[in-house]
């Protein structure tokens, strides 16, 4: 019998992680979730799910992440680089210890996960990268959006640099840019009705689509939104 492929998901204890790993396994991937604090979901196949401790903020932990994966699965075919912080200020007012918590959180740390599976997708030959960005990474939408935007245009800025520097060997990356997503993160920055938010199921769907396409069909950036604007 052929091993599934297997995915690293970050973040994957709610919200948008816990939606595509939740569609993943239903179709038959092998999971590696990372976790603040690890704990096995209850729809989980244990035999295919793995739950390790994950934090963003020390590049200990995605070489360790990464190592657990392997050891457990002896693959890694695709990251889902999904944890990530928000912090509604403006690029004034924000202190310097708080602007670094977000590029650490989500730059630095999509990066890392990058670099530790990097030898595991080159070896899969259709290695795939999912970061999730934002379309607050392709325009600045409010003053309190700016640390936020400015962290997600640098998450949209990896993914074409991961795009370029795995390509030849068959590492394809992609952005992921929604707008208002029904979860905690954006609960608490928006009155917006959740039902009129684009739902972490949607983006699950869109996910899966991704990481299943052949290398002929490099996805650089994927736009999403619940609402309509100018550009997006």
């Amino acid at each position: 019998m052929t091993e599934p492929r297997c995915v690293m998901i970050s973040g994957a204890n709610r919200g948008i992680g816990a939606a595509v790993a939740k569609r993943l396994h239903e179709a038959g991937w092998a999971l590696s979730l990372g976790m603040r604090r690890p704990a096995l979901p209850d729809w989980a196949d244990a035999a295919r799910v793995q739950v390790c401790a994950y934090d963003a903020t020390d590049p200990a932990s995605a070489i360790a992440w990464a190592k657990a994966a392997l050891a457990r699965f002896g693959r890694i075919d695709a990251l889902v680089a999904n944890a990530g912080i928000a912090n509604p200020q403006d690029v004034v007012s924000i202190s310097d210890g708080e602007m670094n918590a977000l590029l650490q959180v989500n730059v630095m740390g999509p990066q890392r996960l990058a670099k530790a599976a990097w030898e595991g997708l080159k070896v899969s030959g259709q290695g795939r990268v999912i970061l999730l960005g934002s379309l607050s990474g392709k325009r600045v939408k409010s003053a309190r959006s700016g640390p936020y935007s400015v962290s997600k245009f640098a998450v949209v800025g990896l993914a074409h640099a991961l795009r370029h520097a795995g390509f030849d060997d068959g590492i394809r990356a992609t952005a992921i840019c929604p707008g208002f997503v029904a979860t905690d993160m954006a609960q608490s920055l928006t009155d917006r009705d959740t039902a009129a938010m684009t739902q972490p199921e949607d983006l699950a769907q869109v996910i899966e689509m991704l990481i299943n396409l052949p290398n002929t069909a490099s996805v650089a950036e994927f736009h999403v939104n619940c609402q309509l604007e100018e550009s997006f």
